[in-house]
């Protein structure tokens, strides 16, 4: 499902989890997110019984809205009239009225609904499934999952592929497409850098609309290559063993690289932050019901699961929209890919 789902931690694993305070936009009462079959954040929002049409994901998730750039003014304090400011704009919502972010004058809008078709567009006309879709902020920021047909198994436990889009209407960043295989039985986001291979596109809203579709079918076939050596990679991780020692230290060199290796073996020690969110994905990777499955359990990919189960499940964060970011392209991203690098190196 969504990466933002939350695990829950089985009675021997003593976490405790703090509820993220949500960010969902919510417009005459109304939350913008919707998805299928899995309880919105925090009870807020739509949830569906079956996959949807891109045309229901905009309306069910209240992205039907539309933002407008217009010309960023200012009162002279000399003269009290108003005038433009040079080069600057501002994005509008024209539903609510509200101003979403200050842009410049190359800056191009990409409608929620062009968004949607951009989706369509990587997974074939009208044949996408969106599962999630949702607005946070005063609808500055949306985000959109969709389910593709493939699948992955690992020694018998699916994991299924999804694409990821991440917009913005404030002038922040770019339009994120992410591949992002989700394990069913966690819903853990395996944020994989496979070696050499993107998992990943940012397309700048200075680009053409030709240059977004361009980039929609290069997206496309990042997942197709991927599908068959990821799957390959994981199975060969689910069948190494390792011992505690080794999923200490591939822990700790994913957290604090070499430098917190060479102060354990110098006998200095790490600071109180680092050490502690060692402990917990350490914590994680032994006391999770996910970490007990024959895929999983003393497995190189148990390791690897649980650094990305650990930043999309347990670690705590300030929003909703900081998890986001985290586990997409942040943080979270960073270490679940520095683990699989240092996993495939076990091979």
């Amino acid at each position: 499902m969504f990466v933002m789902s939350q695990g829950k931690s089985p009675a021997n694993y003593n976490h405790n989890h703090r509820i993220m305070s949500h960010e969902i936009n919510i417009e005459n009462g109304k939350a913008a997110f919707v998805s299928v079959k899995e309880k919105p954040w925090h009870g807020l929002g739509q949830i569906v019984a079956e996959a949807m049409t891109s045309e229901e994901a905009i309306k069910l998730g209240g992205l039907n809205y539309e933002v407008s750039k217009k010309p960023a003014i200012f009162q002279n304090p000399l003269t009290g009239e108003l005038e433009d400011v040079p080069g600057k704009f501002v994005n509008i919502r024209m539903d609510t009225g509200k101003p979403l972010g200050v842009v410049g004058s190359k800056y191009e809008i990409v409608q929620n609904d062009e968004a949607f078709s951009f989706f369509d567009a990587i997974v074939g006309k009208g044949e996408a499934i969106f599962e999630t879709a949702g607005a946070l902020g005063d609808g500055e920021r949306m985000f959109i999952t969709a389910k593709l047909p493939a699948h992955i198994s690992v020694r018998g436990e699916e994991i299924e592929e999804y694409l990821f889009l991440y917009n913005s209407h404030d002038g922040s960043g770019s339009i994120v497409a992410a591949f992002t295989p989700i394990r069913v039985v966690c819903n853990n986001t395996l944020n994989a850098a496979l070696r050499n291979m993107k998992m990943k596109v940012a397309i700048r809203h200075t680009s053409s609309v030709k240059a977004r579709l361009e980039t929609a079918y290069k997206v496309l076939n990042i997942t197709n290559s991927l599908h068959n050596e990821l799957g390959d990679l994981f199975n060969v991780m689910a069948k190494k063993n390792i011992t505690d020692r080794t999923l200490w230290n591939l822990i700790t060199e994913t957290i604090g690289g070499d430098a917190a290796l060479n102060k354990i073996a110098k006998g200095e020690e790490l600071s109180t932050r680092m050490n502690n969110m060692i402990e917990d994905v350490h914590e994680y990777a032994l006391g999770h019901d996910t970490q007990q499955t024959i895929a999983t359990k003393g497995t190189l990919f148990g390791a690897y699961n649980a650094v990305t189960g650990y930043f999309q499940n347990i670690k705590e964060y300030k929003s909703d929209e900081k998890a986001l970011i985290s586990v997409t392209e942040g943080t979270g991203a960073f270490y679940g890919q520095k683990m699989f690098s240092l996993c495939a190196k076990q091979i």
